[in-house]
């Protein structure tokens, strides 16, 4: 009996000396017919059972992703003079928005191994697991979905942006673009020591249309008979009262 118990306090996971409190400015962003973006504070701090541990530095990390969606990259080519559509890859599971943030150099504070684990970083956060089968270079594909979507600021990797405080206070701001797509925004923190991650948290910021905007919306998606006939009314009405006020103005 004393050697089972032995056996199981071995087993047993050790408690954790940090772990995360998180906080957020909003866990709600409204898309109206007026948003031009948002931008949400994610602050937090360690809760600790013991005092800091001494050597390697504490690092946070934060990453922000949109709902994931499947696509196709197509690569073009010119031929015989024209640019043509000549091959394309399916990204399996790709997110509409994703940043991560760190309090340094994202290599430095997450080894390759943990990034390969909880997906962190952007590439490792793009599933492209489908037949690649006569792709001739399936990483080119996943780079350039990352680099046009990252110009339009769709994907940001903000190293140094988070602030630190006596390893115990830290928060960020991150900038969400106007083009959001409607849905769950999971937002994770990761607390690092010598690039492996010691403790996680997961929270969600819902992102939705509200007001006229989300009854055109759901119209468009459960009616869309509906929603056609209304938008002819619409573009009707529109020319019938331009032709009209243009008749009011030369008369």
């Amino acid at each position: 009996m004393i050697r089972l118990l032995l056996a199981l306090l071995l087993l047993a996971p050790a408690a954790r000396a940090e772990t995360v409190v998180l906080g957020l400015s909003q866990n709600e962003v409204a898309i109206t017919a007026t948003f031009d973006g948002s931008e949400i504070l994610i602050f937090g701090a360690v809760r600790r059972e013991s005092p800091v541990p001494d050597g390697a530095a504490l690092e946070v990390v934060i990453t922000v992703a949109g709902p994931s969606e499947r696509l196709v990259v197509r690569r073009k080519d010119r031929v015989a003079g024209i640019w043509m559509n000549t091959e394309g890859m399916v990204i399996d599971a790709a997110p509409s928005f994703y940043a991560v943030a760190t309090t340094g150099p994202l290599r430095e504070v997450v080894t390759w191994t943990e990034d390969l684990r909880h997906s962190i970083s952007i590439p490792r956060a793009i599933r492209a697991v489908g037949d690649i089968e006569g792709i001739s270079d399936p990483r080119s594909f996943r780079e350039a979905l990352i680099r046009i979507r990252a110009a339009a600021g769709d994907y940001q990797v903000l190293e140094e942006t988070i602030d630190l405080e006596e390893d115990t206070l830290f928060s960020t701001s991150i900038s969400l673009p106007a083009n959001l797509t409607e849905g769950n925004y999971a937002t994770r923190i990761f607390l690092t020591r010598e690039g492996e991650v010691v403790d996680s948290y997961e929270a969600v910021i819902a992102v939705q249309k509200v007001g006229l905007e989300r009854w055109l919306h759901a119209l468009s998606q459960e009616q869309p008979f509906v929603y056609g006939l209304l938008s002819l009314v619409i573009a009707i009405s529109a020319g019938w009262g331009a032709s009209a006020a243009f008749r009011a103005l030369q008369s």
